[in-house]
């Protein structure tokens, strides 16, 4: 059978910033109605090869190949005409505009006399977004929608164009189940259709369910492409950190001390009630559930961020009130939260004064922050993390996933909590980043923390905890210990099924 000609291929591209050699001779390429996995750890280039496909970054060296043309795009707007969309992990959407005037930004449909076809938008936009399974109208302003809807808006950008590589880095990081059902199918119907789909994506499920070739980056060099059906993950994360990762389930009797924190009949309407479990030193409990099961919102109840309707906290066996995230602090609550660089992290701010931010106003010589009482706290924790920075004065936008979480752990560490709450704790971080942000939790709890984990993923749940709660509904159905629980009794617990003990 004669091979198709690619519909993508780079070929020995090489990009440098100062100081760095990002990308050293990568070679890929994508073929027609194929989806290509790219990936690699943070860092190793996924992201800037991607810029460079998509004409935001010029190559130093190589050759671009549309179609078995060499191209040169030095505009996003040159890679669009060239039918190459990228879909951004981080949203590039005016929030202010409507859906329909951001999915066609810049190319809005026009009548005589330069005006907008509203119309003919609004029809053509509807039509995407009913495509797409989304409830809400194209007039909708995106500013208004949630995180996982305005990613939606940026898909449904890629369908204006008659593309012939679309490229998605990361898409399914904030989209529910349902939603990435929707996707896949979107992405399947793309395939069908002749387009090379790029798929950038941590989720290794994700990976092996839709590609059909594997390629590996690491360190900014190519490390090798596989045949997705003739691999598995095992070979994959080899190429990926040079090293196989252990990804058992959590089965050790953990050694525990006193009932640190205890939850009874804590309610928040309408996002839970009549929550009660308790959390003892030395203990991870992992918190497991759908979308909408109120575990964000009881860690954000616990750390002071939404007021109780009923129940009572205690800490030690003393009843406590937390109503503010500084009453919490001062009782030994901490919570890292879902979205690390909105709600954990100023970006602009270097990584020695997120580190220390919480506790600035303690840090005082005279009238002025001691500088040498920061950096002794960051130097601390970033041995003990692992955190990998070239000095304090880097700022933490420019972090890895992996490392912006280390810092925000580091942060609360910093403050000798009693209680460390972890909510979706390795969201869009690498599977080696994952890994040693699992055995810090295992460390922590050997340590004498107590630790709740909030995850959306079943293996993490599995492998990180001593105890997993289900919630299904803003209730607990079920409670397991690592020992005794079945992958298909917590889908039961977390769907509302079976007749389980309850909690």
């Amino acid at each position: 059978m004669t091979r198709k000609e690619p519909a993508l291929r780079l070929q020995q591209i090489v990009k440098t910033f100062p100081g760095v050699r990002a990308l050293d001779g990568v070679d890929f390429e994508v073929l027609p109605g194929e989806v290509h996995a790219l990936l690699g750890e943070n860092g190793a280039g996924k992201s800037t090869l991607m810029k460079v496909l998509a004409g935001m970054y010029q190559p130093n060296e190589g050759q671009i190949y549309i179609a078995g043309e060499e191209v040169t795009m030095t505009t996003p707007l040159d890679a669009k005409n060239q039918g190459v969309v990228l879909i951004h992990q981080e949203l590039s959407l005016v929030p202010e505009m409507t859906a329909a005037e951001n999915i066609y930004l810049g190319e809005l449909p026009r009548k005589s006399f330069g005006r907008v076809d509203w119309k003919t938008l609004h029809a053509r936009c509807d039509e995407i977004l009913s495509r797409l399974k989304c409830r809400f109208s194209s007039d909708t302003v995106v500013a208004g929608l949630s995180i996982a809807n305005q990613q939606m808006v940026e898909i449904a950008r890629a369908l204006t164009v008659d593309a012939r590589v679309v490229i998605f880095d990361e898409p399914t990081a904030s989209l529910t189940d349902a939603e990435k059902v929707v996707l896949f199918d979107i992405i399947n119907d793309l395939k069908a259709q002749g387009v090379g789909i790029v798929y950038i994506s941590h989720r290794m499920d994700e990976i092996f369910t839709l590609s059909d070739r594997i390629t590996v980056l690491r360190d900014g060099s190519y490390r090798g492409t596989l045949v997705t059906a003739e691999t598995d993950e095992d070979e994959v994360t080899r190429l990926m950190i040079g090293r196989s990762l252990d990804l058992s389930r959590n089965i050790k009797t953990p050694e525990l001390g006193d009932v640190v924190l205890e939850v009874r009949g804590l309610s928040c309407a309408p996002s839970f009630s009549d929550v009660s479990f308790a959390l003892r030193a030395g203990e991870v409990v992992g918190f497991y559930g759908l979308v909408g099961a109120g575990r964000t919102e009881l860690a954000e109840t616990l750390f002071g961020l939404r007021r109780p309707d009923g129940g009572t906290i205690l800490i030690d066996g003393a009843e406590v009130a937390t109503t503010s995230p500084q009453d919490a602090i001062a009782r030994g609550i901490s919570l890292v939260p879902e979205n690390r660089k909105e709600q954990g992290l100023v970006l602009t701010m270097n990584c020695r004064d997120n580190m220390t931010l919480p506790q600035v106003g303690d840090l005082t010589a005279g009238p002025f922050v001691s500088s040498g009482a920061e950096i002794a706290i960051f130097d601390q924790y970033r041995d003990r993390l692992a955190i990998k920075t070239p000095s304090w004065r880097q700022l933490v936008g420019y972090l890895s996933g992996g490392n912006q979480q280390k810092i925000v752990i580091g942060k609360w560490l910093s403050m000798q909590p009693r209680v460390l709450i972890v909510d979706e704790p390795t969201r869009g971080i690498d599977v080696g980043s994952k890994a040693e942000i699992h055995n810090l939790l295992r460390e922590l709890a050997a340590q004498g923390y107590a630790v709740i984990v909030i995850s959306s993923e079943m293996p993490e749940v599995l492998h990180v905890s001593d105890r997993i709660i289900a919630m299904y509904h803003g209730k607990i159905t079920r409670e397991f210990s690592a020992a005794e629980v079945s992958e298909d009794a917590l889908v039961q617990a977390i769907s509302g099924l079976g007749n389980g003990t309850a909690a």
